[in-house]
């Protein structure tokens, strides 16, 4: 009689493996040779490559002008622009903006308000501008400006801005036979930071600035004040996802670099100057958001002194862009 075996007990008999003589060689192999470091999708060589790789085939889609004309089936609609103007009160803030060519639509003056030399300028220069002047009674202007404001008897109403569609700025600049050059924004929220980008992008040879839907600054009086009329021939663009929105760039053969202080390189050394590019500055504190910085092909450093913590995001614009246009203009 067969004695039972123990539960759970192995059946195997022991002894070799029939065919594992191999097993202890391919142990030993190793993995073959490192990869070249373009090759390596993380590395920033393998970056830059994804993206000449992305470049030939937009160039080869369009024939050679480097814009897709599938993407441009594909884009979406750029967000309404809003109805509600902006008020802009004071004598020095009327007289600064109107100055800096702010597109005011209306200036209101109060009855029988007191005409001082800002007041007096205000007027001719609205005039000049063919800007609708009305005069109203001194209630009708505390209302408007808002109950907490000092309008000082005097203040103009802005439209809201018009954006153009991130998309459009790369097909303009190519239209042109130009190499696109942009600026993107992520978590700017100061309007003059916005101005001044705008002004710097202008001065370099840029070909628009682009601002998220959400959480960032949107062109304001201030921002136009700031750009010191650089607004009225530098377009601005608003992306519904910005992260989504330099994916389509990238489609379009765009690289996309940001701007950060533990960057992949430094600015000295950017070799894709030539390139179509957009450039993403983040905020001064928080900086670049994660989704963005991924989406980056490349993280540019500017070399600073170590007793300066970072560069606030206009300056840090301006020096990018100085360093492109310097690039390009050697080449």
């Amino acid at each position: 009689m067969a004695k039972p075996g123990r539960p759970g007990a192995s059946k195997k008999k022991k002894g070799p493996t029939v065919g594992s003589g191999g097993q202890g060689r391919q142990a030993l192999e190793g993995r073959g040779p490192t990869p070249k470091a373009e090759d390596r999708s993380w590395h920033p060589a393998g970056k830059r490559k994804a993206a000449n790789d992305r470049l030939a085939a937009a160039r080869s889609r369009s024939g050679g002008s480097g814009s897709s004309g599938g993407g441009q089936q594909g884009r979406a609609r750029s967000p309404k622009k809003n109805n509600d103007s902006e008020v802009v009160s004071g004598r020095n803030s009327v007289l600064e903006a109107l100055r800096a060519k702010v597109p005011a639509s209306t200036l209101y003056i109060a009855s029988r308000i007191e005409m001082d030399d800002r007041v007096k300028e205000s007027l001719s220069l609205a005039t000049k501008r063919g800007i609708a002047v009305l005069e109203i009674m001194r209630p009708e202007l505390d209302r408007m400006t808002g109950e907490n404001s000092v309008n000082q008897g005097i203040a103009i109403t802005v439209p809201a801005y018009e954006y153009a569609h991130p998309l459009d700025l790369v097909s303009r600049a190519i239209d042109r036979g130009q190499t696109p050059l942009l600026v993107a924004l992520d978590g700017v929220t100061d309007p003059r930071n916005l101005g001044a980008i705008i002004r710097s992008t202008a001065a370099f040879g840029g070909h628009g600035v682009i601002v998220p839907q959400r959480r960032s600054v949107g062109v304001t009086a201030a921002a136009w004040k700031t750009s010191a009329g650089a607004a009225a021939r530098t377009p601005v663009a608003m992306a519904p996802n910005l992260t989504q929105t330099l994916k389509s760039m990238k489609a379009e053969g765009v690289f996309v670099l940001g701007l950060d202080g533990d960057g992949d390189m430094m600015l000295p050394d950017l070799e894709l100057a030539d390139r179509p590019l957009v450039i993403v500055v983040g905020s001064e504190g928080k900086g670049l958001s994660r989704l963005v910085t991924e989406t980056c092909d490349a993280i540019v450093s500017i070399p600073i002194s170590a007793a300066t913590e970072s560069l606030n995001a206009g300056i840090a614009a301006s020096v990018a862009l100085y360093e492109v246009s310097r690039r390009r203009s050697a080449l």
